[in-house]
């Protein structure tokens, strides 16, 4: 059987990117931490952003992260799927909201 193009073990080399370019990378890492910290919203609630935000992009690696870091700290199954759900519905309602467009152009050309 042929590997997958995503590679679990490759989220742990996350902190390779900074070999090409470790000026870029330390500014990056040093913003990334910076922004995960307890501000106005807790990092518990940062978590569940994150694992939503990751669903919506699809990116494996965070979806991989952020439930391993919303598991740390305590956020549960049901909380993470509402997240999910609510990350689905707003990605469902902007793909909607555009056939406003494709029916104001249909009604426009079939008068």
């Amino acid at each position: 059987m042929s590997k997958s193009y995503y590679q679990p073990e490759d989220l742990a080399k996350f902190g390779n990117i900074n070999d090409w370019n470790p000026e870029l990378g330390k500014k990056f890492f040093e913003y990334y931490q910076s922004v995960f910290q307890k501000g106005t919203l807790s990092e518990r609630e940062k978590s569940l952003i994150a694992l939503a935000v990751a669903h919506t992009i699809q990116c494996p690696y965070c979806i991989d992260a952020y439930t391993n870091d919303g598991l740390e700290r305590g956020i549960e199954k049901e909380e993470m799927m509402e997240a999910i759900h609510v990350a689905g519905a707003i990605r469902g309602g902007a793909s909607l909201v555009h056939t406003v467009q494709a029916m104001n152009i249909y009604n426009k050309l079939s008068m």
